[in-house]
């Protein structure tokens, strides 16, 4: 056999681990189950609540001057956060990966704060810091749309970071260091060798992203105000809503915001495929 023929031929595939739960039927059923009990059913439970009054109902409660007001505040403020985490969390993951400097470890391991510490606790540190009894007591940040993009910056600062670092931390570096060797720019290289391969990492962070500053409720409770028309967000509205006693209407936002998050989502990951293929 020649050196080509053995460098072509290709050993065979051997089997991955698998679950003995009663053969492959049975796992996909008990996966398919599960998640029909955590995801699907309480979903549809919400449409139905959502429908009981009619599409009429549904449409006087998605269409109240209120709750357009809420969900347009939500879209908004979540596209902002999604904007500045892509830019922030892209910069914060490459000083990380590329940089040396005191205190790595302690910056890498607050990162991953907004995880551990509660919502509420969250939206209770920034009212602290930024209200106007607070440590700074800056005005024009506490009970406005400033203090939501805030707090929704603070609960959504991992997801980027931790999508793009371990990309980085397995990117080769020799075409960077060939493409400088011709000449090359270094933003030059960062845009046409590093973005490229950091390109489905940050499109995946900024979906967590997204998602997560739709649905946030506890940090936004006390730093909003929760204002009608003004700095009130679709979660809060919508417990407004339940405490009201209209879990109908309740679920018909809730319907729409989800249908929002859904489609935001698909457009992102349709958007990151065609990057993909572009790419390569």
């Amino acid at each position: 056999m020649t050196h080509g023929a053995a460098a072509t031929a290709k050993a065979p595939p051997r089997p991955g681990l698998r679950l003995g739960l009663g053969g492959p039927g049975l796992t996909r059923g008990l996966v398919v189950g599960y998640l029909s009990i955590m995801v699907l059913l309480p979903i549809a439970a919400v449409v139905v609540t959502s429908m009981e009054g009619g599409l009429g109902a549904f449409w006087d409660a998605v269409s109240a001057p209120q709750a357009v007001a809420a969900l347009r505040l939500t879209v908004i403020a979540s596209f902002v956060v999604v904007a500045i985490n892509v830019v922030a969390g892209t910069a914060i993951a490459w000083v990380l990966v590329r940089d040396q400097f005191p205190g790595k470890r302690f910056v890498n391991a607050v990162i991953d704060l907004p995880f551990a510490l509660p919502t509420i606790v969250a939206g209770l540190t920034l009212l602290a810091l930024y209200g106007e009894t607070g440590i700074l007591g800056i005005e024009g940040v506490s009970f406005t749309r400033v203090g939501v993009v805030l707090a929704l910056l603070f609960v959504t600062l991992p997801f980027v970071i931790r999508a793009v670092q371990p990309v980085l931390l397995e990117l080769d570096t020799e075409m960077e260091e060939a493409a400088a060797s011709l000449g090359a720019r270094p933003l030059t290289i960062f845009r046409r060798i590093v973005l490229p391969n950091l390109t489905p990492a940050i499109v995946g962070g900024a979906a967590l992203a997204f998602a997560r500053s739709v649905g946030e409720f506890g940090s936004l409770v006390l730093i909003s105000g929760n204002i009608p028309f003004d700095t009130e967000v679709s979660s809060v509205y919508i417990f407004g809503q339940i405490e009201s006693g209209n879990p109908e209407s309740a679920a018909a936002v809730s319907v729409v915001l989800l249908a929002i998050s859904v489609g935001v989502l698909f457009l992102i990951n349709m958007v990151g495929r065609w990057t993909m293929r572009h790419g390569s």
